[in-house]
Protein backbone atom coordinates (compact mmCIF):
# COMPACT_ATOMS: atom_id res chain seq x y z
CA UNK A 1 0.00 0.00 0.00
CA UNK A 2 1.52 3.08 -1.17
CA UNK A 3 1.17 6.44 1.08
CA UNK A 4 -2.35 8.85 0.05
CA UNK A 5 -1.82 10.93 -2.87
CA UNK A 6 -4.01 13.84 -2.38
CA UNK A 7 -6.00 16.09 -5.12
CA UNK A 8 -8.60 18.22 -5.99
CA UNK A 9 -10.87 16.41 -8.29
CA UNK A 10 -10.47 12.75 -9.10
CA UNK A 11 -11.53 11.70 -12.48
CA UNK A 12 -12.99 8.21 -12.40
CA UNK A 13 -13.04 6.89 -16.46
CA UNK A 14 -10.54 8.44 -19.44
CA UNK A 15 -13.26 8.63 -22.32
CA UNK A 16 -14.41 11.66 -24.09
CA UNK A 17 -16.35 12.88 -21.20
CA UNK A 18 -13.23 12.06 -18.54
CA UNK A 19 -10.75 13.36 -20.91
CA UNK A 20 -12.39 16.57 -21.29
CA UNK A 21 -13.10 16.71 -17.92
CA UNK A 22 -9.04 16.23 -17.24
CA UNK A 23 -8.71 18.98 -19.93
CA UNK A 24 -10.89 21.84 -18.08
CA UNK A 25 -9.49 21.09 -14.71
CA UNK A 26 -6.13 21.38 -15.79
CA UNK A 27 -6.53 23.96 -17.32
CA UNK A 28 -7.73 25.94 -14.49
CA UNK A 29 -5.06 24.75 -12.23
CA UNK A 30 -6.51 21.81 -10.37
CA UNK A 31 -4.94 19.39 -9.08
CA UNK A 32 -6.09 16.54 -11.11
CA UNK A 33 -6.29 12.66 -11.10
CA UNK A 34 -7.58 10.53 -14.08
CA UNK A 35 -8.32 6.75 -13.17
CA UNK A 36 -8.74 4.67 -16.29
CA UNK A 37 -8.98 0.67 -16.22
CA UNK A 38 -7.96 0.10 -20.01
CA UNK A 39 -3.63 0.54 -20.75
CA UNK A 40 -4.53 2.51 -24.09
CA UNK A 41 -7.47 4.21 -25.98
CA UNK A 42 -9.85 1.89 -27.02
CA UNK A 43 -9.83 1.04 -30.83
CA UNK A 44 -13.37 0.92 -31.52
CA UNK A 45 -15.21 3.77 -32.78
CA UNK A 46 -18.10 4.29 -31.05
CA UNK A 47 -19.81 7.94 -31.14
CA UNK A 48 -19.46 8.97 -34.64
CA UNK A 49 -20.90 12.88 -34.88
CA UNK A 50 -20.76 15.67 -32.94
CA UNK A 51 -22.00 19.66 -32.67
CA UNK A 52 -21.27 22.82 -32.56
CA UNK A 53 -21.61 23.69 -29.09
CA UNK A 54 -19.36 20.34 -28.47
CA UNK A 55 -16.63 21.94 -30.56
CA UNK A 56 -16.80 25.15 -28.98
CA UNK A 57 -16.14 23.23 -25.24
CA UNK A 58 -13.09 21.92 -26.29
CA UNK A 59 -12.29 25.44 -28.09
CA UNK A 60 -12.15 26.46 -25.05
CA UNK A 61 -9.45 24.22 -23.96
CA UNK A 62 -6.70 24.99 -27.43
CA UNK A 63 -7.57 21.96 -28.88
CA UNK A 64 -10.57 22.52 -31.57
CA UNK A 65 -8.19 23.25 -34.32
CA UNK A 66 -6.61 20.09 -34.05
CA UNK A 67 -9.66 18.30 -33.89
CA UNK A 68 -11.52 19.72 -36.34
CA UNK A 69 -8.99 18.55 -38.81
CA UNK A 70 -9.58 14.77 -38.55
CA UNK A 71 -13.85 15.87 -38.55
CA UNK A 72 -16.14 16.08 -41.73
CA UNK A 73 -18.61 19.35 -41.52
CA UNK A 74 -21.25 19.75 -43.21
CA UNK A 75 -21.92 16.39 -44.71
CA UNK A 76 -25.94 16.12 -45.90
CA UNK A 77 -28.26 14.27 -44.40
CA UNK A 78 -31.29 11.74 -45.82
CA UNK A 79 -33.90 9.64 -44.47
CA UNK A 80 -34.64 7.35 -47.46
CA UNK A 81 -37.17 4.73 -48.84
CA UNK A 82 -36.93 1.45 -49.55
CA UNK A 83 -36.07 2.45 -53.00
CA UNK A 84 -32.96 4.68 -52.13
CA UNK A 85 -35.36 8.18 -52.74
CA UNK A 86 -35.10 10.71 -50.31
CA UNK A 87 -38.05 11.69 -48.15
CA UNK A 88 -36.13 14.53 -45.99
CA UNK A 89 -32.89 16.02 -47.04
CA UNK A 90 -30.65 18.89 -45.41
CA UNK A 91 -28.07 19.99 -44.24
CA UNK A 92 -28.56 20.82 -40.33
CA UNK A 93 -27.99 24.63 -39.62
CA UNK A 94 -25.78 26.16 -37.21
CA UNK A 95 -26.45 28.78 -34.05
CA UNK A 96 -23.94 30.77 -34.33
CA UNK A 97 -21.66 29.09 -31.80
CA UNK A 98 -18.30 29.31 -34.49
CA UNK A 99 -17.77 25.79 -35.73
CA UNK A 100 -19.59 23.79 -38.28
CA UNK A 101 -23.09 22.86 -37.22
CA UNK A 102 -22.97 18.88 -37.21
CA UNK A 103 -20.07 16.94 -38.39
CA UNK A 104 -19.04 13.49 -38.18
CA UNK A 105 -15.45 12.00 -36.18
CA UNK A 106 -13.46 8.70 -35.91
CA UNK A 107 -13.90 8.41 -31.56
CA UNK A 108 -10.41 6.45 -31.68
CA UNK A 109 -8.90 9.94 -33.15
CA UNK A 110 -10.98 11.95 -30.92
CA UNK A 111 -9.31 10.12 -27.44
CA UNK A 112 -6.08 10.65 -28.87
CA UNK A 113 -6.24 14.09 -29.02
CA UNK A 114 -7.77 14.96 -26.15
CA UNK A 115 -5.47 12.96 -24.04
CA UNK A 116 -2.59 14.76 -26.06
CA UNK A 117 -4.44 17.56 -24.91
CA UNK A 118 -4.42 16.58 -20.90
CA UNK A 119 -0.36 15.60 -21.45
CA UNK A 120 0.11 19.55 -21.62
CA UNK A 121 -0.87 19.96 -17.93
CA UNK A 122 1.64 18.99 -15.02
CA UNK A 123 -1.08 19.17 -12.36
CA UNK A 124 -3.01 16.24 -14.32
CA UNK A 125 -1.68 12.75 -13.39
CA UNK A 126 -3.33 9.80 -15.30
CA UNK A 127 -3.16 6.54 -13.90
CA UNK A 128 -3.99 3.62 -17.29
CA UNK A 129 -4.18 0.25 -15.54
CA UNK A 130 -6.08 1.32 -12.49
CA UNK A 131 -9.13 0.64 -11.17
CA UNK A 132 -11.30 2.07 -8.45
CA UNK A 133 -12.17 -0.54 -6.19
CA UNK A 134 -14.01 1.96 -3.42
CA UNK A 135 -15.24 5.45 -3.14
CA UNK A 136 -15.81 6.82 -0.15
CA UNK A 137 -17.51 9.98 1.09
CA UNK A 138 -16.20 11.83 3.92
CA UNK A 139 -17.29 15.18 5.27
CA UNK A 140 -14.46 16.83 3.56
CA UNK A 141 -12.56 14.50 0.72
CA UNK A 142 -13.44 11.37 -0.92
CA UNK A 143 -11.36 8.58 -0.34
CA UNK A 144 -10.63 6.22 -3.60
CA UNK A 145 -9.03 2.62 -2.94
CA UNK A 146 -7.18 1.76 -6.36
CA UNK A 147 -5.77 -1.83 -7.50
CA UNK A 148 -2.60 -0.96 -10.02
CA UNK A 149 -3.38 -3.76 -12.46
CA UNK A 150 -0.25 -3.50 -14.09
CA UNK A 151 2.03 -4.20 -10.56
CA UNK A 152 -0.90 -5.70 -8.72
CA UNK A 153 -0.60 -3.43 -5.65
CA UNK A 154 -3.26 -1.51 -3.93
CA UNK A 155 -3.03 2.56 -4.04
CA UNK A 156 -4.93 5.65 -2.10
CA UNK A 157 -5.97 8.12 -3.70
CA UNK A 158 -8.23 11.31 -1.55
CA UNK A 159 -9.74 14.39 -3.68
CA UNK A 160 -12.08 16.93 -2.80
CA UNK A 161 -14.39 15.71 -5.47
CA UNK A 162 -14.83 12.68 -7.50
CA UNK A 163 -16.33 12.66 -11.38
CA UNK A 164 -17.65 9.19 -11.91
CA UNK A 165 -17.51 8.99 -15.72
CA UNK A 166 -16.72 5.25 -15.77
CA UNK A 167 -19.59 4.45 -18.39
CA UNK A 168 -23.10 3.08 -19.21
CA UNK A 169 -22.35 -0.20 -16.60
CA UNK A 170 -20.78 2.51 -13.77
CA UNK A 171 -19.51 0.89 -10.58
CA UNK A 172 -19.39 3.78 -8.90
CA UNK A 173 -22.53 4.66 -9.47
CA UNK A 174 -23.40 0.78 -8.34
CA UNK A 175 -21.74 1.34 -5.22
CA UNK A 176 -23.63 4.15 -4.38
CA UNK A 177 -27.15 1.83 -5.21
CA UNK A 178 -27.91 4.78 -8.11
CA UNK A 179 -31.31 3.63 -10.13
CA UNK A 180 -30.42 3.69 -13.97
CA UNK A 181 -34.05 3.91 -15.01
CA UNK A 182 -35.42 3.46 -18.21
CA UNK A 183 -35.16 0.99 -20.78
CA UNK A 184 -33.32 -1.46 -22.87
CA UNK A 185 -35.05 -1.99 -26.58
CA UNK A 186 -35.61 -5.87 -27.45
CA UNK A 187 -34.32 -5.29 -30.71
CA UNK A 188 -30.29 -5.71 -31.23
CA UNK A 189 -28.14 -4.27 -33.80
CA UNK A 190 -25.47 -4.88 -35.67
CA UNK A 191 -22.61 -2.70 -36.30
CA UNK A 192 -20.33 -2.38 -39.17
CA UNK A 193 -17.17 -0.44 -38.85
CA UNK A 194 -14.99 -0.37 -42.41
CA UNK A 195 -12.52 1.01 -44.03
CA UNK A 196 -12.69 2.77 -47.43
CA UNK A 197 -10.94 1.41 -50.58
CA UNK A 198 -13.27 3.20 -53.18
CA UNK A 199 -15.26 5.91 -53.12
CA UNK A 200 -18.67 5.34 -54.10
CA UNK A 201 -22.07 7.16 -54.92
CA UNK A 202 -23.65 8.74 -51.75
CA UNK A 203 -20.41 7.74 -49.44
CA UNK A 204 -20.22 11.09 -48.12
CA UNK A 205 -23.58 11.96 -46.41
CA UNK A 206 -25.47 10.30 -43.70
CA UNK A 207 -28.41 8.19 -45.21
CA UNK A 208 -31.16 6.41 -43.00
CA UNK A 209 -32.34 4.41 -45.23
CA UNK A 210 -35.85 4.23 -43.33
CA UNK A 211 -36.65 0.51 -45.16
CA UNK A 212 -39.43 -1.76 -43.25
CA UNK A 213 -37.37 -4.66 -44.02
CA UNK A 214 -34.07 -3.61 -43.36
CA UNK A 215 -33.67 -0.10 -41.43
CA UNK A 216 -30.29 0.54 -41.63
CA UNK A 217 -27.91 3.99 -40.73
CA UNK A 218 -25.11 4.46 -43.44
CA UNK A 219 -22.75 7.05 -42.04
CA UNK A 220 -19.44 8.57 -43.32
CA UNK A 221 -16.92 8.76 -40.70
CA UNK A 222 -13.09 10.65 -41.34
CA UNK A 223 -9.66 9.26 -41.93
CA UNK A 224 -11.32 6.96 -44.42
CA UNK A 225 -13.58 4.88 -42.31
CA UNK A 226 -17.29 4.40 -42.65
CA UNK A 227 -20.47 2.78 -40.61
CA UNK A 228 -23.55 0.43 -41.10
CA UNK A 229 -25.58 -0.58 -38.18
CA UNK A 230 -29.01 -2.66 -38.85
CA UNK A 231 -31.39 -4.36 -36.44
CA UNK A 232 -30.93 -8.18 -36.07
CA UNK A 233 -34.16 -9.58 -37.33
CA UNK A 234 -36.41 -11.74 -35.53
CA UNK A 235 -34.95 -15.90 -36.29
CA UNK A 236 -31.60 -14.32 -36.89
CA UNK A 237 -28.66 -15.43 -35.05
CA UNK A 238 -26.18 -12.81 -33.80
CA UNK A 239 -23.43 -15.39 -34.28
CA UNK A 240 -24.15 -15.07 -38.12
CA UNK A 241 -25.09 -11.90 -38.39
CA UNK A 242 -21.36 -10.81 -37.90
CA UNK A 243 -19.68 -13.03 -40.32
CA UNK A 244 -17.78 -11.30 -43.34
CA UNK A 245 -20.43 -13.55 -45.41
CA UNK A 246 -23.57 -12.01 -43.54
CA UNK A 247 -22.33 -8.43 -43.92
CA UNK A 248 -21.55 -8.97 -47.52
CA UNK A 249 -25.14 -9.60 -48.18
CA UNK A 250 -26.46 -5.78 -46.49
CA UNK A 251 -23.67 -4.00 -47.80
CA UNK A 252 -23.83 -5.62 -51.57
CA UNK A 253 -27.56 -4.54 -51.65
CA UNK A 254 -26.44 -1.24 -50.88
CA UNK A 255 -24.51 -1.43 -54.03
CA UNK A 256 -21.06 -2.16 -51.80
CA UNK A 257 -18.45 -4.25 -52.97
CA UNK A 258 -15.10 -5.31 -51.50
CA UNK A 259 -13.45 -2.99 -53.94
CA UNK A 260 -14.96 -0.17 -52.06
CA UNK A 261 -14.51 -1.09 -48.48
CA UNK A 262 -12.96 -3.62 -46.06
CA UNK A 263 -14.26 -4.80 -43.33
CA UNK A 264 -12.77 -3.61 -39.99
CA UNK A 265 -15.10 -5.36 -37.36
CA UNK A 266 -18.63 -6.22 -36.91
CA UNK A 267 -20.07 -6.49 -33.30
CA UNK A 268 -24.12 -6.43 -31.89
CA UNK A 269 -25.09 -4.24 -29.11
CA UNK A 270 -28.06 -2.76 -27.68
CA UNK A 271 -29.71 0.47 -27.31
CA UNK A 272 -30.79 2.14 -23.97
CA UNK A 273 -32.42 4.90 -22.93
CA UNK A 274 -32.01 5.38 -19.47
CA UNK A 275 -31.42 8.39 -16.87
CA UNK A 276 -29.66 8.04 -13.04
CA UNK A 277 -32.12 8.96 -10.23
CA UNK A 278 -29.44 10.92 -8.90
CA UNK A 279 -26.26 12.53 -10.39
CA UNK A 280 -24.53 13.65 -7.04
CA UNK A 281 -24.15 11.92 -3.97
CA UNK A 282 -22.76 14.13 -1.28
CA UNK A 283 -18.91 15.20 -3.65
CA UNK A 284 -19.16 12.32 -6.17
CA UNK A 285 -21.01 13.30 -9.60
CA UNK A 286 -21.64 11.29 -12.35
CA UNK A 287 -21.48 12.44 -15.76
CA UNK A 288 -21.34 10.77 -19.85
CA UNK A 289 -22.86 6.97 -19.66
CA UNK A 290 -22.89 7.14 -16.37
CA UNK A 291 -25.69 9.33 -15.31
CA UNK A 292 -27.57 8.55 -18.74
CA UNK A 293 -27.97 6.92 -22.18
CA UNK A 294 -29.89 7.51 -25.32
CA UNK A 295 -29.89 6.10 -28.61
CA UNK A 296 -27.97 6.95 -31.14
CA UNK A 297 -30.41 8.68 -33.87
CA UNK A 298 -29.47 12.48 -33.18
CA UNK A 299 -25.46 11.55 -32.79
CA UNK A 300 -25.70 12.75 -28.95
CA UNK A 301 -24.49 10.44 -26.14
CA UNK A 302 -20.67 11.39 -26.67
CA UNK A 303 -21.85 15.26 -26.64
CA UNK A 304 -24.16 14.83 -24.15
CA UNK A 305 -20.98 13.78 -21.59
CA UNK A 306 -19.16 16.53 -22.49
CA UNK A 307 -21.44 19.03 -21.88
CA UNK A 308 -22.18 17.74 -18.81
CA UNK A 309 -18.10 17.94 -17.64
CA UNK A 310 -18.09 21.54 -19.29
CA UNK A 311 -20.97 22.43 -16.89
CA UNK A 312 -19.74 20.34 -14.10
CA UNK A 313 -15.61 21.58 -13.99
CA UNK A 314 -16.29 25.67 -13.63
CA UNK A 315 -17.98 25.00 -10.89
CA UNK A 316 -15.92 22.47 -9.37
CA UNK A 317 -13.44 25.29 -9.52
CA UNK A 318 -15.25 27.95 -7.65
CA UNK A 319 -16.05 25.95 -5.17
CA UNK A 320 -12.89 24.90 -4.69
CA UNK A 321 -11.01 28.35 -5.11
CA UNK A 322 -14.48 29.94 -2.49
CA UNK A 323 -15.33 31.74 -5.24
CA UNK A 324 -18.63 29.80 -4.67
CA UNK A 325 -21.02 27.77 -2.39
CA UNK A 326 -20.77 23.87 -2.15
CA UNK A 327 -24.66 24.37 -3.14
CA UNK A 328 -24.07 25.72 -5.92
CA UNK A 329 -22.68 22.55 -7.43
CA UNK A 330 -26.45 20.84 -6.63
CA UNK A 331 -27.26 23.29 -10.09
CA UNK A 332 -25.46 20.69 -12.05
CA UNK A 333 -28.31 17.57 -12.29
CA UNK A 334 -31.21 20.62 -12.50
CA UNK A 335 -29.46 22.49 -15.56
CA UNK A 336 -28.41 19.40 -17.46
CA UNK A 337 -30.80 16.55 -16.56
CA UNK A 338 -33.99 18.42 -18.30
CA UNK A 339 -31.84 18.88 -21.25
CA UNK A 340 -30.73 15.51 -21.38
CA UNK A 341 -33.84 13.78 -21.50
CA UNK A 342 -35.33 16.15 -24.11
CA UNK A 343 -32.20 15.29 -26.17
CA UNK A 344 -32.99 11.43 -25.78
CA UNK A 345 -36.87 12.43 -26.15
CA UNK A 346 -36.07 13.47 -29.71
CA UNK A 347 -33.68 10.22 -30.44
CA UNK A 348 -36.49 8.19 -29.83
CA UNK A 349 -38.55 10.24 -32.38
CA UNK A 350 -36.41 9.77 -34.91
CA UNK A 351 -35.87 6.32 -34.43
CA UNK A 352 -38.89 5.84 -34.89
CA UNK A 353 -39.62 7.72 -37.91
CA UNK A 354 -36.20 5.42 -39.52
CA UNK A 355 -37.37 1.86 -37.72
CA UNK A 356 -41.00 1.70 -38.80
CA UNK A 357 -41.63 -1.74 -39.29
CA UNK A 358 -45.43 -1.68 -41.22
CA UNK A 359 -45.34 -0.47 -44.64
CA UNK A 360 -48.58 0.97 -44.94
CA UNK A 361 -47.69 3.38 -42.55
CA UNK A 362 -43.82 4.02 -44.60
CA UNK A 363 -45.51 4.36 -47.40
CA UNK A 364 -47.60 7.04 -46.11
CA UNK A 365 -44.87 8.70 -44.36
CA UNK A 366 -42.69 8.41 -47.20
CA UNK A 367 -45.09 10.32 -49.09
CA UNK A 368 -46.88 12.97 -46.85
CA UNK A 369 -42.90 13.81 -45.46
CA UNK A 370 -41.82 14.03 -48.87
CA UNK A 371 -44.52 16.39 -49.66
CA UNK A 372 -44.11 18.35 -46.30
CA UNK A 373 -40.14 18.85 -46.85
CA UNK A 374 -41.01 20.88 -49.88
CA UNK A 375 -43.15 23.22 -48.18
CA UNK A 376 -40.52 26.81 -47.48
CA UNK A 377 -39.60 26.67 -44.04
CA UNK A 378 -40.79 23.54 -43.09
CA UNK A 379 -37.14 21.81 -42.48
CA UNK A 380 -35.63 24.36 -40.54
CA UNK A 381 -38.70 24.27 -38.36
CA UNK A 382 -38.43 20.32 -38.31
CA UNK A 383 -34.84 20.49 -37.26
CA UNK A 384 -35.31 22.98 -34.38
CA UNK A 385 -38.58 21.10 -32.73
CA UNK A 386 -36.27 17.19 -33.38
CA UNK A 387 -33.21 17.93 -33.63
CA UNK A 388 -30.87 19.03 -30.66
CA UNK A 389 -32.56 21.47 -29.05
CA UNK A 390 -30.94 24.78 -27.92
CA UNK A 391 -28.93 25.05 -25.21
CA UNK A 392 -30.80 26.43 -22.86
CA UNK A 393 -31.51 26.01 -19.17
CA UNK A 394 -34.54 26.83 -17.53
CA UNK A 395 -33.52 26.74 -14.38
CA UNK A 396 -30.48 26.33 -12.16
CA UNK A 397 -27.79 28.79 -11.28
CA UNK A 398 -28.59 32.02 -12.54
CA UNK A 399 -29.95 35.43 -11.39
CA UNK A 400 -33.79 35.46 -10.63
CA UNK A 401 -34.91 38.23 -12.85
CA UNK A 402 -37.81 38.54 -15.90
CA UNK A 403 -35.46 38.09 -18.56
CA UNK A 404 -35.43 35.98 -21.53
CA UNK A 405 -32.07 35.67 -22.39
CA UNK A 406 -30.98 34.18 -19.26
CA UNK A 407 -30.22 30.60 -19.03
CA UNK A 408 -29.32 30.85 -22.87
CA UNK A 409 -25.85 30.15 -24.13
CA UNK A 410 -24.63 33.12 -26.12
CA UNK A 411 -23.34 32.85 -29.85
CA UNK A 412 -19.64 33.32 -30.77
CA UNK A 413 -19.22 35.74 -33.53
CA UNK A 414 -15.61 36.33 -34.59
CA UNK A 415 -15.14 39.99 -33.29
CA UNK A 416 -12.65 42.63 -33.43
CA UNK A 417 -10.48 43.64 -30.43
CA UNK A 418 -7.76 45.96 -30.53
CA UNK A 419 -7.34 46.01 -34.03
CA UNK A 420 -7.37 41.83 -34.22
CA UNK A 421 -10.11 39.64 -35.46
CA UNK A 422 -10.63 36.76 -33.09
CA UNK A 423 -13.38 34.48 -31.27
CA UNK A 424 -15.86 36.07 -28.91
CA UNK A 425 -14.40 32.86 -26.71
CA UNK A 426 -11.24 33.77 -27.34
CA UNK A 427 -11.43 37.37 -25.95
CA UNK A 428 -13.33 36.05 -22.69
CA UNK A 429 -11.12 33.30 -21.90
CA UNK A 430 -14.04 31.14 -20.09
CA UNK A 431 -14.22 33.61 -17.29
CA UNK A 432 -17.12 35.53 -15.54
CA UNK A 433 -17.81 39.09 -18.03
CA UNK A 434 -20.34 42.15 -18.88
CA UNK A 435 -21.35 42.22 -22.24
CA UNK A 436 -22.87 46.12 -22.97
CA UNK A 437 -23.88 46.74 -26.44
CA UNK A 438 -24.92 50.30 -25.62
CA UNK A 439 -24.47 52.09 -22.88
CA UNK A 440 -22.75 50.12 -19.57
CA UNK A 441 -25.88 49.59 -17.50
CA UNK A 442 -26.25 50.52 -14.02
CA UNK A 443 -25.48 47.78 -11.74
CA UNK A 444 -22.26 46.67 -13.29
CA UNK A 445 -19.63 48.53 -10.43
CA UNK A 446 -20.86 45.75 -8.13
CA UNK A 447 -19.80 42.76 -11.19
CA UNK A 448 -16.83 44.98 -11.91
CA UNK A 449 -15.73 45.22 -8.20
CA UNK A 450 -15.56 41.53 -7.58
CA UNK A 451 -12.70 40.81 -10.73
CA UNK A 452 -15.78 40.48 -13.76
CA UNK A 453 -14.26 41.83 -17.15
CA UNK A 454 -16.75 43.97 -19.17
CA UNK A 455 -16.35 44.47 -22.58
CA UNK A 456 -18.55 46.34 -24.88
CA UNK A 457 -19.44 44.22 -28.12
CA UNK A 458 -21.17 46.36 -31.19
CA UNK A 459 -21.08 42.92 -33.54
CA UNK A 460 -24.12 43.49 -35.62
CA UNK A 461 -24.91 39.42 -35.14
CA UNK A 462 -24.78 39.93 -31.07
CA UNK A 463 -26.02 42.67 -30.78
CA UNK A 464 -29.26 41.62 -32.92
CA UNK A 465 -29.56 38.36 -31.16
CA UNK A 466 -29.20 40.07 -27.40
CA UNK A 467 -31.88 42.46 -28.57
CA UNK A 468 -34.12 39.92 -29.96
CA UNK A 469 -33.77 38.40 -26.43
CA UNK A 470 -34.64 41.65 -24.78
CA UNK A 471 -31.19 42.20 -23.19
CA UNK A 472 -28.76 45.38 -23.68
CA UNK A 473 -26.29 43.87 -21.33
CA UNK A 474 -25.53 40.25 -20.10
CA UNK A 475 -23.27 38.77 -17.36
CA UNK A 476 -21.78 34.94 -19.08
CA UNK A 477 -20.86 32.42 -16.98
CA UNK A 478 -17.98 31.02 -17.38
CA UNK A 479 -19.39 28.02 -19.70
CA UNK A 480 -20.40 30.95 -21.95
CA UNK A 481 -24.10 30.78 -20.39
CA UNK A 482 -26.50 33.72 -19.56
CA UNK A 483 -26.18 34.81 -15.69
CA UNK A 484 -28.00 38.10 -15.60
CA UNK A 485 -29.13 40.34 -18.42
CA UNK A 486 -31.12 43.84 -18.65
CA UNK A 487 -33.17 45.56 -21.38
CA UNK A 488 -31.65 49.45 -22.52
CA UNK A 489 -31.88 51.24 -19.32
CA UNK A 490 -32.36 48.34 -16.59
CA UNK A 491 -30.27 47.78 -14.06
CA UNK A 492 -27.69 44.31 -13.79
CA UNK A 493 -29.01 41.83 -11.42
CA UNK A 494 -26.52 41.79 -8.33
CA UNK A 495 -23.39 39.32 -8.15
CA UNK A 496 -24.11 35.99 -6.34
CA UNK A 497 -23.50 36.16 -2.93
CA UNK A 498 -19.97 35.64 -1.93
CA UNK A 499 -18.50 35.70 -5.62
CA UNK A 500 -14.83 37.01 -5.62
CA UNK A 501 -13.14 35.99 -8.79
CA UNK A 502 -9.88 34.50 -8.98
CA UNK A 503 -7.24 34.14 -11.98
CA UNK A 504 -5.71 30.69 -12.45
CA UNK A 505 -2.85 31.04 -9.97
CA UNK A 506 -5.86 31.89 -6.97
CA UNK A 507 -4.66 35.48 -6.85
CA UNK A 508 -7.28 38.16 -6.84
CA UNK A 509 -8.55 39.21 -10.44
Amino acid sequence: MTSTDIYDVAVIGYGPTGATAANLLGRLGLKVVVIERDPDVYNRARAISTDEEVMRVWQSVGLAARLQRDMLPGRPLAFVDADGRAFIETVITGRGCGHPSQQFLYQPAVDEVLREGVARYPNVDVLLEHECLRVGNREDHVELMLVDLAADAFRRVRASYVIAADGGSSPTRGQFGIEYTGRTYAERWVVIDTKVRKEWDAHDRLRFHCNPERPTVDCPTPLGHHRWEYPVRAGEDERELVTDAAVWRVLKAQGVTPENVEILRAVVYSHHVRVADRWRVGRVFLAGDAAHAMPPWIGQGMSAGVRDAANLCWKLAGVLRGELADSVLNSYETERKPHVTEVTRRAVIVGRIITERRSVVAALRNHALRALTKVPGVLAAGQRRFWIPEARYADGFFAVAPNEAIGRQIPQPIIDHGGASMPLDDLLGGTWALIYTTAIPTGAPAWQQIGVQTHRIAEPGLTRWLHEHGADAVVLRPDGFIYAAAGFGEPLPAPPVGLTLHDMTGAHA
